[in-house]
C-alpha cells in the first residue's frame, strides 16, 4: 500500500490540467474499486451527467472487451471511464471507442514514437500493445447512455506470460528507445497522459456529434491505422479468411478485400482482425 502512496495520482495537479476540459468533471478518483466503468453506472444511477469521469490506481474486477480480463496492477497505469449522453440513435453509439483510440493515441505521441492503432480500438507501438477500451451501452427510462473505459500501460514494466509477447507500456518502449540512442530516460507523467487524451477526445467527440458518424473523422483515423493497406486474417466464427485491410467506412467498420477483388465491411461486434504473420 505504501508503493500505490507514493505513485499515486496527484489530483490538484490533475484538475488544474482540465480546467478547460469538458471532460473530468466531476471526476471520482480512487484508490481502489471493482471498475471503472461500475464506477460510472453508479455516478449515473445518482444522477450524474455527461463528462463525468472515473479514475482508479487498480481495479479488482477491469474487463477487456468478449469478456476478457483487463490486468490492473496498482500505482502504474490510469485506468478510467466516462460517460457519455450523445443525441444520436443507440446503434451509432459504438463508434466512440474508434474516438477514444484516435484520442489516446494523440496523447501517447508526446511520449513515445511510431503509435499506431490496430483496428478497431487497440493502440499499439512497435506492433505491441498498450491500451485496451470498452464500450458499453446502459438503456435507462427514456433514453440510453455511453460507458467507455480506458485502460493504459503506462509504466508498468513487467506483464502476465500470457501477454508479454503482445503487450508494452510507455516506460518500458521509452526505455528501450533511450537504451538504444545512449540517453538517460524517465517514468511517464500520468496527469499530463490523462489530460491530454481527455483534451483530445473532446474535440473528437464534438465531431462526431456534429456529424453523426466518423464520416469527417475517416481521414484522420486512416492515418493512424496500422492495418491499412496490410493483409490481414479475419477471424470470423463462421470461418477464417484472409484479404487487404483498406480503410474504414463512416460507421468505423473495416473494408477488408477479398482475393477475388470483392470488398467486405468487417464489424468489430463479430470478428477480430490479426496480421497475417502476427499480431499486427
Amino acid at each position: 500500500m505504501e508503493a500505490m502512496e507514493n505513485n499515486r495520482i496527484d489530483e490538484t495537479k490533475l484538475s488544474a490540467l482540465l480546467k478547460n476540459c469538458g471532460f473530468g468533471h466531476p471526476l471520482f478518483y480512487q484508490e481502489l474499486t471493482d471498475s471503472t466503468n461500475l464506477e460510472i453506472c453508479r455516478a449515473r444511477q445518482d444522477g450524474m451527467g455527461e463528462g463525468t469521469a472515473a479514475l482508479a490506481e487498480a481495479q479488482t474486477a477491469g474487463r477487456g472487451r468478449r469478456g476478457r480480463s483487463w490486468a490492473s496492477p496498482p500505482g502504474e497505469n490510469l485506468y478510467f471511464s466516462l460517460l457519455l449522453t450523445p443525441k444520436l440513435d443507440p446503434s451509432r453509439a459504438s463508434m466512440v471507442t474508434l474516438l477514444m483510440a484516435m484520442a489516446v493515441a494523440d496523447g501517447v505521441q508526446s511520449f513515445a514514437s511510431d503509435v499506431k492503432i490496430k483496428w478497431p480500438n487497440d493502440v499499439v507501438i512497435n506492433g505491441k500493445k498498450i491500451c485496451g477500451i470498452l464500450t458499453e451501452l446502459r438503456f435507462e427510462p427514456g433514453g440510453y447512455y455511453v460507458v467507455i473505459g480506458t485502460g493504459i500501460n503506462v509504466n508498468q514494466m513487467e506483464f502476465p506470460e500470457e501477454i508479454a509477447a503482445t503487450a508494452t507500456s510507455l516506460k518500458k518502449e521509452r526505455l528501450l528507445a533511450a537504451a538504444e540512442a545512449n540517453v538517460a530516460a524517465w517514468g511517464i507523467d500520468r496527469e499530463a497522459l490523462l489530460a491530454a487524451v481527455l483534451k483530445s477526445f473532446e474535440c473528437y467527440y464534438k465531431k462526431f456529434c456534429a456529424d453523426g458518424d466518423l464520416s469527417g473523422l475517416r481521414m484522420e483515423y486512416e492515418g493512424m491505422l496500422v492495418n491499412r493497406n496490410a493483409h490481414v486474417r479475419v477471424l470470423d466464427p463462421k470461418g477464417e479468411w484472409e484479404g487487404l485491410a483498406l480503410g474504414i467506412n463512416d460507421t468505423g467498420e473495416l473494408l477488408v478485400q477479398h482475393t477475388d477483388g470483392t470488398l467486405e465491411a468487417v464489424y468489430a461486434g463479430e470478428v477480430s482482425v490479426r496480421g497475417i504473420y502476427g499480431y499486427v
